[in-house]
């Protein structure tokens, strides 16, 4: 199980950050955009080989990285892979990390998490904030949002107004197109347009997802899913959340609130939500699910005072130890994480389905018992070709990682072509 966030030759990728696509399925935009990602997504590149990655002419990519330099976004570097005795010594062309920074948040129930990372995407600095459990007002999450962005800044010599955008992430339905919050566990109202208040409040310019969104850009960006076409992250904490690559690109939904899969229902009429509906996946799986059923299930860990964390350790534990009742209720979870990943499966064919959150740990969610069902409930999958699942305990810097790709990716635009 991968517990790190894993880089470079990690990965088997270049040391640069953000998808590594072909030419041919790379997004539509001007060529000192697509250079300036090309650079950044190698980590190092020669002039030649940008051309030949983007399929354009050498004097093009010498014309455009031209500009690039004089605008203070790339700079070269000696290429130490192309040694010469003869001529001028090759150089390499990589992203100038200080030529922008960005800073990713993810906020919790439990903790927010902050990341400031540069403009090649490495990261500077972090920081985490430890919060009150209970719902609160939009109002007051942004004010321990404002004393996390500021306690981060203060480790650099850094200030907000030198900030060029904010990824700012929470559990729930968020509608990224318009930055409004449709819904969130974190929050006691609905419908708020938190990407304006935000950015009303901080004075930098914010861009909004929910965090499965979050993860699943952090394994697109920094990740496993560089180089991957397609594939599925599936997060399991306080709710069931999912993102969906698709083409190299996140997959967001018409109106931007699609790939809800904790909020599917398998059960009619069945178990409370915290959406407030019945029967949703998310009720049978997720943290507060298991809990409920521990505080029914098990006398010996039902102490009002006790947290959730550690009674699902508790539970965990007693399972592990040979507890029948607690046996049970993992196994009943696990039936139906894998009927979603089944569900995933049949919609969507993913080469890829990445299970990450803290609560990876309870390996009775991911056993080879819960694998086998999902591949029996898959559809015309042959035998010898499972599907492939992997398992990333990431904790919660990988969360903000992915708030850091999300800006990264909302403000590389506006960099590649000079505008503030």
């Amino acid at each position: 199980m991968n517990v790190e966030l894993t880089r470079g030759a990690e990965t088997g990728f270049p040391a640069g950050c953000g998808p590594i696509r072909p030419e041919s399925e790379a997004p539509s935009s001007s060529l000192r955009h697509r250079v300036f990602e090309c650079v950044r997504s190698a980590g190092q590149i020669p002039r030649i080989d940008v051309a030949k990655q983007l399929r354009v002419s050498p004097a093009s990519v010498t014309t455009v990285a031209g500009e690039l330099l004089d605008l203070g976004l790339l700079q070269e570097n000696p290429d130490s892979s192309r040694a010469t005795t003869r001529g001028r010594p090759p150089v390499a062309l990589s992203v100038v990390p200080q030529a922008g920074y960005v800073v990713g948040i993810k906020l919790s129930r439990t903790r927010h998490t902050a990341l400031l990372v540069d403009a090649a995407g490495e990261p500077l600095a972090q920081f985490s904030l430890e919060t009150d459990q209970r719902r609160r007002t939009l109002d007051q999450v942004l004010e321990e949002t404002g004393r996390v962005l500021d306690a981060l800044l203060k480790q650099t010599d850094l200030q907000r107004a030198d900030i060029s955008c904010i990824g700012l992430g929470m559990p729930g339905m968020i509608e990224y197109s318009t930055g409004r919050m449709v819904w969130s566990p974190l929050l006691t109202e609905t419908d708020r347009p938190l990407r304006a208040l935000a950015e009303d409040m901080f004075g930098v310019p914010v861009a909004v997802d929910n965090d499965a969104n979050l993860v699943t850009l952090a394994e697109l960006w920094f990740g496993k899913g560089r180089a991957m076409a397609d594939f599925a992250v599936v997060t399991i904490e306080q709710g069931v959340g999912m993102g969906l690559v698709l083409n190299h690109r996140l997959y967001r939904g018409a109106g931007s609130l699609g790939m809800e899969l904790g909020h599917t229902k398998v059960q009619l009429d069945g178990a409370l939500c915290q959406c407030g509906q019945r029967g949703c996946l998310e009720a049978y799986v997720a943290d507060y699910a298991l809990v409920r059923e521990a505080s029914t299930a098990l006398d010996t860990v039902t102490d009002a005072t006790m947290g959730a964390d550690v009674m699902l350790q508790q539970l965990y534990e007693q399972a592990k130890a040979g507890n029948e009742a607690a046996r049970i209720i993992f196994r009943r979870a696990g039936r139906f994480l894998a009927l979603g990943l089944a569900n995933v499966v049949n919609l969507f064919d993913p080469s890829l389905i990445i299970l990450a959150g803290e609560r990876m740990q309870y390996d009775y969610l991911y056993a080879d018992d819960v694998m086998g069902e999902m591949h029996r409930l898959a559809l015309n999958r042959p035998e010898d070709s499972p599907q492939q699942v992997e398992t990333h305990a990431w904790g919660d810097l990988m969360w903000a990682h992915g708030a850091a790709a999300l800006a990264l990716s909302e403000v590389a635009d506006t960099m590649a072509e000079g505008r503030t």
